[in-house]
């Protein structure tokens, strides 16, 4: 077998190149500029700079308020630095020599073996990686922060040492050096048309594509699950699903997905597809799918949410089949809406739901992870001025904050791999619905941030919809709440705890993986694990996961049992719509094509 000759670094090739991506860099500064010339973007100061500064001068106070400890921390660095020193010397001379520090073996930034077969490389991670220990314990070893100021500067600090990574840069990082040799350059011209792309497709902001969208057609290659919109209003459509069997569950399920993204992530490729595995189980589906909506909606509030979400799917559902009661299924925040509109059901007595599925969903915000950084009272009025002016949180600002939970993963592996090595990004589905954002009504997403996060009120007890107090302790259906081990949006602690606030039988199940794969798991990939304990109340998520039952694979027929338990009975399959309701539109309908 004949392998090809390494490619040979071409000057020439290399200066044209260069120029291109100059060029190409110039484009990109163009279509930064130029809605800021017309006014569509405003380049308002940041309210999260003024966060950062107030955030981290706490943490410098602290150390230069006593000239001793001020030593004593450069110190410390400056030793450091010494060893470092010492080891590389070492090193040169051809002696063994320990590492001062070394990575995370999961740290896939150094991955690559000349991070530490090349001196040069492994002495530039190890100071930066003891440089980023030494900022980490700046926050850790402060004394007198209050929790919110500390949890701030840790996400920040890390923010910071994140973005400064010496494989973020072209001369530091020896994988991108080798690809700009190996191309003479051309990696570089690619990764600068790549970038003035995004910054235009972002008209202005740099929207960093983290897939491809070829081959990710909405009703082509995912979405396409047959089905009807049977009913639709400003706020949403809901869909029913054709049956693929002779008999189905008697009790139909309504699904409500978050609307901070499009309802398509249960219904991807037909095979990862938990719609359509559900209507293959013999259970009658309806999905909400909401608008994206536009300054004119931004008025619209929680309250609207659920009486145009929820409630008017529970009456058309019932027009469709005849049904009064439904099993409920919610994931991340639109489980959040149902868990208040099964409260508020209660409170009125009104008995439409069978049972409640929570996937990724909290109703308790006391251990909600690294979101509640974004959460006091400062952040949120800053936020609600800004989204007075225009109506609505632009989707992009959402899913920025929800990137930066885990930026090395969602914006700095990119930004090397994009915009340095010129590669672009693979047919994702997962990652193309994670980039299809929506826009959010700026009353609702208020009233979410200020009742949930902020107070906490609807596990307290004291969260007013509708002129009704709402009270999880009436909520008698049964539950199934389910939480993912790496969640880093609805922590699996959190929805442990939250699920002891529910009046009736709560099942508690943890998935394996995070906040997306954990629950798209289809049986048939073999994925992952769940586990099953049913001691739920005073309990840690570590004591739980002790005594907790592991089982292979996907958590779905688990769950489909848990429903069949309930109510088993079964009818005739029933086709889309009714004479009440005659089908609209083909499924997905045309509310989930509208892009930010």
């Amino acid at each position: 077998m004949q392998t090809e000759p390494a490619k040979k670094f071409d000057a020439e090739a290399f200066a044209m190149n260069l120029a291109r991506a100059m060029e190409s860099g110039g484009k990109a500064l163009a279509a930064y500029l130029k809605p800021r010339g017309t006014g569509d973007v405003k380049d308002n100061p940041p309210a999260d700079l003024t966060e950062i500064v107030k955030t981290l001068t706490a943490v410098a106070e602290y150390w230069l308020a006593d000239s001793e400890r001020s030593l004593e921390l450069q110190a410390k660095i400056g030793k450091d630095y010494l060893d470092l020193w010492g080891s590389a010397v070492r090193r040169l001379a051809g002696q063994e020599a320990m590492p001062a520090i070394a990575p995370s073996p999961r740290d896939k930034r150094f991955a690559d073996s000349e991070w530490k077969s090349n001196q040069f490389f492994d002495f530039l991670m190890q100071l930066y990686l003891l440089t980023a220990q030494w900022a980490g314990d700046l926050v850790h070893n402060a004394e007198g922060l209050d929790p919110h100021t500390r949890k701030k500067a840790e996400f920040y600090v890390q923010q910071i040492v994140n973005a400064l990574a010496p494989s973020n840069f072209v001369l530091t990082n020896p994988e991108v050096l080798r690809e700009t040799l190996a191309s003479s350059g051309e990696n570089l011209m690619r990764g600068m048309q790549m970038l003035a792309e995004d910054i235009e497709a972002g008209k202005g902001i740099l929207k960093i594509r983290q897939s491809d969208p070829v081959n990710l057609a909405l009703g082509v290659n995912m979405a396409v699950t047959p089905g009807k919109v049977i009913y639709q209003n400003e706020l949403m459509q809901l869909i029913q699903y054709e049956p693929t069997t002779e008999k189905v569950l008697r009790t139909p399920l309504l699904i409500v997905p978050p609307w901070i993204n499009k309802f398509y992530i249960l219904d991807l490729r037909s095979e990862k597809s938990f719609i359509k595995w559900c209507v293959d189980q013999g259970v009658t589906v309806f999905v909400i799918s909401w608008v994206n909506p536009d300054k004119s909606l931004g008025a619209k509030t929680w309250e609207d949410y659920m009486k145009q979400g929820p409630l008017a799917a529970l009456d058309a559902i019932e027009k469709a089949t005849g049904e009064m009661k439904v099993h409920t299924l919610g994931y991340c925040v639109g489980g959040t809406l149902l868990a208040t509109t099964l409260a508020w059901l209660a409170e009125k007595r009104r008995v439409r739901v069978t049972s409640a599925t929570l996937l990724a969903a909290q109703v308790d915000f006391t251990h909600a992870g690294d979101l509640l950084v974004f959460v006091d009272e400062g952040q949120i009025s800053a936020l609600e001025r800004d989204m007075r002016e225009s109506g609505v949180l632009e989707g992009a600002r959402m899913a920025m904050a929800f990137n930066m939970l885990r930026s090395n993963d969602l914006i700095w592996s990119y930004v090397v791999s994009n915009y340095l090595k010129g590669q672009s990004p693979a047919a994702f589905d997962l990652l193309h619905w994670n980039s299809d954002a929506t826009r959010m009504p700026a009353a609702n997403h208020s009233y979410y941030l200020r009742n949930c996060y902020l107070e906490n009120r609807l596990s307290s007890g004291t969260m007013v919809l509708d002129n009704t107090l709402l009270d999880l302790s009436k909520v008698k259906v049964p539950v199934y709440n389910l939480a993912t081990r790496e969640d880093h949006i609805a922590p699996a602690d959190s929805v442990l705890y939250g699920s002891q606030f529910f009046g009736g039988p709560v099942k508690y199940v943890l998935s394996g993986s995070g906040h997306i794969a954990g629950v798209v798991n289809p049986p048939a990939a073999n994925k992952y694990q769940y586990w099953t304990n049913d001691h739920i109340r005073d309990t840690s998520l570590q004591d739980w996961l002790k005594a907790a039952q592991e089982h292979k694979g996907s958590w779905w027929p688990h769950w489909r049992e848990w429903l069949a338990s309930i109510d088993a009975e079964e009818v005739p399959a029933r086709s889309a719509g009714s004479e009440a309701l005659p089908p609209i539109e083909d499924a997905p309908g045309s509310y989930v094509r509208v892009r930010s």
